[in-house]
């Protein structure tokens, strides 16, 4: 090579570098979407609804939501992994993904291995409720009836893997107890099915939950996360009725992007939602739809925490043998 040649070539990687530098530091330079796998108007719609344009505020680019529905989330999460490993197209990702993985394992997507999660965002608890004249005031008296009436009383959820249906199972596994699963049309529909006597108990997420407590029309009698919510003091956690780990069962949602997204626009993400989670008024959009407003030290952490979540969730599944069709 001679030293024509070699000063050009030294020029053009100082040029490309340059201009790569330049690309990551304008990231991003266009509006960035986010993929929402739920329907308009459902829980985790609204809280990104309410959190989207902030985030967009924070990066300095709009942002555009856009619902892709169907298959229990995964039609939404195919989406994002085979879209550009940018930064544009961003998934909504919740522990959902990771059960219906391990429901359905020959779904054409891997939820713990084909994307870098950025951070958790939000997180609600279910509620262990039965309509207010119930006769159950307590877990243990619910228990009870349970295993003096094997296969008599029921429970409702919003479909077979959901959350309300994985809670109903752990307890019936972990009392070796017999109540008949009643999946519904949706999960809005499991506070009238108790009302009307159609269910004996549910597992409902807080949000629901909490606002029908408050009104009389149900009883609250434990929670599953791992302490008692602000919301509902007087009321325990499963966990420490129980005495056992799986009880805590948590709905968290998050940001996730794509395998082979750049570091740099993964920071980028990652401080924007920081910056965007420490508004007083994103926390109280989420609190008054029943989340709590959590992030993780790091994109590193949220991806550690994301595998733990899949291995618990693997075991809740194993213990209660609940399948697909089941």
């Amino acid at each position: 090579m001679d030293r024509r040649t070699f000063c050009l070539s030294a020029a053009t990687s100082a040029l490309f570098a340059t201009t790569s530098a330049h690309a990551a530091e304008a990231y991003p330079n266009r509006p960035v979407r986010i993929i929402v796998p739920y329907a308009a108007g459902g829980g985790p719609d609204v809280m990104v609804r309410q959190f989207g344009p902030k985030l967009g505020e924070a990066l300095g680019q709009a942002t555009v939501i856009e619902n892709k529905v169907g298959a229990g989330g995964v039609l939404a999460a195919q989406y994002v992994a085979q879209a550009q490993p940018d930064g544009y197209t961003v998934l909504v990702g919740s522990n959902s993904h990771l059960i219906q993985k391990i429901l359905q394992p020959s779904l054409k997507f891997d939820p713990a291995n084909e994307f870098i999660p950025v951070t958790t965002i939000g997180t609600s608890p279910s509620v262990l409720v039965v309509a207010a004249n119930s006769p159950y005031r307590s877990v243990e008296d619910l228990v009870a009836a349970v295993k003096a009436n094997p296969g008599k009383l029921n429970y409702g959820s919003g479909g077979i893997g959901s959350a309300a249906h994985l809670g109903g199972a752990t307890l019936m596994s972990l009392i070796n107890g017999n109540a008949v699963h009643v999946p519904l049309k949706g999960s809005v529909e499991i506070p009238l099915s108790l009302l009307r006597g159609d269910t004996d108990f549910a597992f409902t997420i807080a949000g629901t939950a909490i606002p029908q407590v408050k009104g009389g029309k149900l009883r609250a009698l434990a929670v599953t996360s791992a302490a008692p919510l602000k919301e509902l003091p007087n009321v325990p956690p499963l966990r420490d009725v129980m005495r056992s780990e799986l009880t805590v069962q948590e709905f968290w949602f998050g940001l996730w992007v794509p395998l082979k997204t750049p570091a740099e626009v993964i920071a980028k993400l990652y401080s924007s939602t920081l910056q965007v989670l420490g508004d007083p008024a994103v926390k109280t959009a989420f609190e008054l739809a029943g989340n709590s407003v959590i992030h993780s030290d790091s994109p590193k952490a949220d991806a550690a925490f994301v595998q733990a979540e899949n291995r618990k969730w693997t075991e809740i599944i194993k213990l209660t043998g609940v399948t697909a069709s089941s």
